[in-house]
């Protein structure tokens, strides 16, 4: 089990208490400092009620607000340990400023993110490698699972990743089965990823033009995770907006209904259980939306980042989130 702790928890020695008061109980596993100034406990999910309910008197100096405790933590090995951060001068260091100058919440976060991750083979390319090795470079699960982690964190409800819109099919064919071995592995890995988070899968676009073992995968891992609610992340594979809409459009013909509404037509998208996009990211400096999610993203704030896709770091989404927090969304409404 894992313990997260929030509040004024860095720079007054919780850490060292919460070890004492475990080695004292015999309870086995670790505390570490996290970056964004909470402190993580990892233990048996046996000690997790007698633990919590000291730290709720805020021992020491400290100050707890809130706790959330989650399944998933490493397996812990013998006794218990303080994990410091590099050695112990930078970890006291981080610890000191974290107390000082803590982080503040971030207000006005997105409930729904959309990215357009572009620059991949340019990325390569600037780097004398063939386009594809940025390919592989943007679908290495590390580097995802920190973007995926990190919106999260900041209160991030849906995220919906473009892999592969219908245009796509222009390029090479041997790139494209390249690409497609790329995102075949990539679902089976994240599969374990979201099982351990409660995460629930979605593929959005078409599946009669993907290979029956992509197909496969995607349909496995969006009827494994069906019943996770709190975090969603979609991959929009074969996806084109103009072809969502013609497809809605002939769902709805099929039904021959003498007229439609908003909701009704909103039913007949691939996107039919998701909320309406509040934030689209694009990287790699280009300024345009190439027929992403036109229908849901019509009051979608937009920002551009000049990074290639590959170099786009949770540092970047946070930027971006943050954007976000400042602008004022009217809706078609009324100026202040």
């Amino acid at each position: 089990m894992k313990i997260r702790i929030y509040g004024r928890v860095q720079g007054v020695g919780l850490r060292n208490r919460i070890k004492k008061f475990c080695v004292g109980n015999d309870i086995k596993g670790c505390v570490k400092n996290c970056s964004d100034g909470s402190v993580l406990v990892v233990l048996d999910d046996k000690n997790v009620n007698e633990l919590v309910e000291w730290l709720e008197k805020s021992p020491g100096f400290s100050k707890v607000k809130e706790m959330k405790i989650e399944k998933g933590g490493e397996k812990n090995q013998g006794n218990f340990e303080v994990r410091k951060d590099s050695n112990y001068f930078i970890d006291k260091v981080k610890a000191f400023f974290s107390l000082v100058f803590p982080k503040k919440k971030m207000e006005n976060v997105p409930r729904h993110v959309a990215i357009i991750p572009d620059g991949n083979r340019r990325w390569a390319k600037k780097r004398g490698m063939i386009g594809f090795k940025g390919h592989e470079k943007a679908g290495e699960m590390n580097s995802l699972i920190s973007l995926f982690n990190e919106a999260r964190k900041l209160g991030v409800k849906y995220i919906s990743f473009w892999g592969f819109s219908t245009e796509n099919w222009k390029r090479d064919k041997e790139e494209n089965e390249k690409l497609f071995n790329v995102f075949l592995k990539g679902i089976k890995a994240f599969g374990k990823y979201a099982h351990e988070n409660k995460i629930r899968f979605r593929h959005v676009g078409r599946k009669d033009r993907l290979s029956k073992e992509v197909v496969e995968a995607l349909i496995k891992l969006e009827n494994e995770t069906k019943e996770y609610h709190d975090y969603n992340i979609q991959l929009c594979l074969d996806y084109g907006g103009r072809d969502e809409i013609i497809r809605a459009v002939n769902k709805l013909l099929v039904t021959r209904a003498k007229s439609v509404n908003e909701d009704q037509f909103s039913r007949a998208l691939d996107t039919k259980d998701l909320p309406e996009i509040d934030l689209i990211i694009r990287t790699s400096g280009e300024k345009r939306l190439s027929g992403f999610m036109p229908y849901q993203g019509v009051y979608a704030e937009l920002v551009f980042i000049k990074k290639h896709f590959p170099d786009f770091s949770k540092k970047d989404i946070r930027k971006a989130l943050k954007e976000f927090s400042k602008r004022s969304r009217r809706f078609g409404g009324e100026l202040d």
